[in-house]
């Protein structure tokens, strides 16, 4: 299976977006939920992450917060100063709370999470002014690329338990989007 989307980004933001959506890509085909994310410091990807809490049966192997990690690692400090994050959905409580913890300055994230996004789709964690840390925030970009790899993720997840019910062992979702 090939990368599903052709997308010609029309900024940064699109073009670092895009890298972050070929994370979630790769979870995807991993039969993780797709989320990806990518840190990007001096306009450069210093750190990369997608969804493997399947794979590591660990909850908080999320896609942000191994890309923060990573990131963590990639400039030799806990403070990611002068970095932005890019992932594909609204962190969740878990992650959002990195950021903060890890002083990251922007964040730019995809397609809203209504049924954990921390940043006004579930609670706002983000909205209240923080005591040690100031985050910008841009949400939207990229969003219906996002969201539609979600869908057909959980699409699919539900096919997939249907046929698993009824005894049918077909491959349900080889052929997403070609």
């Amino acid at each position: 299976m090939i990368f599903p989307f052709a997308v010609n980004p029309q900024n940064e933001d699109e073009r670092f977006m895009l890298e972050a959506l070929k994370e979630a890509w790769k979870a995807f085909k991993e039969e993780e939920v797709p989320v990806g994310a990518v840190l990007v410091k001096d306009k450069r990807i210093i750190a990369r992450g997608h969804n493997q809490v399947e794979m590591l049966k660990d909850a908080t192997a999320h896609a942000e917060m191994l890309c923060l990690t990573a990131g963590a690692n990639a400039v030799d400090n806990w403070r990611l100063a002068h970095t932005t994050l890019y992932c594909t959905i609204e962190p969740c409580s878990m992650c959002a709370g990195a950021m903060l913890l890890t002083r990251l300055p922007k964040l730019v994230w995809g397609a809203p999470d209504v049924r954990h996004g921390a940043n006004g789709s579930w609670i706002d964690l983000f909205e209240p002014t923080h005591p040690t840390h100031a985050l910008e925030v841009q949400k939207g970009v990229l969003e219906g690329y996002c969201s539609q790899l979600m869908k057909e993720f959980f699409q699919i997840q539900r096919q997939k338990k249907v046929a698993k019910k009824r005894g049918n062992h077909e491959s349900v979702g080889d052929d997403f989007l070609g």
